[in-house]
């Protein structure tokens, strides 16, 4: 097994666990203590982590292939992680970060 892989594992492994575990520590000003406890908040965030961890495995081998996909892949980040924000539901954020990402795909490799 080469070191890459290793190194991948760790690093989607990290960033999945900090999806878990910062919403527990960070305050929030919607949260009401009374009827959200941190259980509540911390299945509300497996999700999100799922879904980028899921993604950062799946695009790694081909931005590592051809790095034009890296913007592209980049911004679907972004978009997923903005619009999750906003919305705290994972089926419309992962909607729009695949149209993120196929619109900055058609957008670069036009240009």
């Amino acid at each position: 097994m080469s070191n890459s892989v290793l190194w991948l594992g760790l690093l989607v492994g990290c960033v999945n666990y900090l999806f878990r575990y910062l919403p527990l520590r960070l305050p929030t000003a919607s949260r009401q203590p009374a009827t959200r406890g941190a259980t509540s908040v911390l299945l509300d965030t497996i999700g999100i982590a799922s879904i980028c961890a899921l993604l950062v495995v799946s695009c790694a081998p081909e931005v590592m292939a051809d790095l034009r996909r890296l913007l592209p892949t980049l911004a679907g980040f972004a978009v997923l992680g903005i619009s999750f924000w906003k919305t705290r539901s994972i089926i419309i954020p992962t909607l729009f970060s695949a149209l993120a990402y196929g619109l900055a795909w058609k957008w670069l490799t036009n240009t």
